[in-house]
């Protein structure tokens, strides 16, 4: 059997790795690299179309979009209809490899899995528009295989 002082060492041992884990307020945003804002605006607008929130998920949309569809619910529906669909019914999505394009754009791979287990590839294209990552474009695709 442990004696007391044993144990106070090993809980001050723990509060003391713990301790150096910690990150200062703010470095989390540094600690995560450049991809930190673009992989944000990715999974707002995942999450906006899992939540069929037409005006959220047009407001990642780069320009050309803005310009093209008159209104958050006709983009909406758009999107949906051209088989995008996998991306709304999806339970969960995780980031791969991204590539810049230059200073103002980004080429990022994202993974899906659908709720039937089903998985899914897209590589999204976003630039810097006034200051914020906006969604230029997306191509989905499905690899063979179902997640586990």
């Amino acid at each position: 059997m442990r004696s007391l002082p044993d144990i106070r060492v090993v809980l001050a041992s723990v509060a003391v790795a713990a301790a150096s884990l910690t990150v200062p307020a703010g470095a989390e945003d540094a600690a995560a690299g450049p991809e930190a804002a673009w992989q944000a605006v990715i999974s707002s607008q995942i999450q906006a179309f899992r939540d069929h929130d037409a005006p959220e998920a047009f407001s990642h949309a780069g320009l050309v979009f803005q310009v093209t569809f008159p209104n958050a619910e006709t983009f909406f529906v758009a999107i949906i209809q051209s088989g995008y669909a996998p991306i709304m019914e999806s339970s969960s999505h995780s980031f791969g490899a991204f590539h810049t394009l230059g200073a103002d754009g980004v080429m990022q791979r994202v993974s899906f899995v659908g709720n039937d287990q089903s998985l899914y590839d897209a590589v999204y294209e976003l630039t810097e528009e006034a200051g914020h990552w906006r969604v230029q474009g997306v191509r989905l695709m499905q690899p063979r295989g179902v997640a586990i």
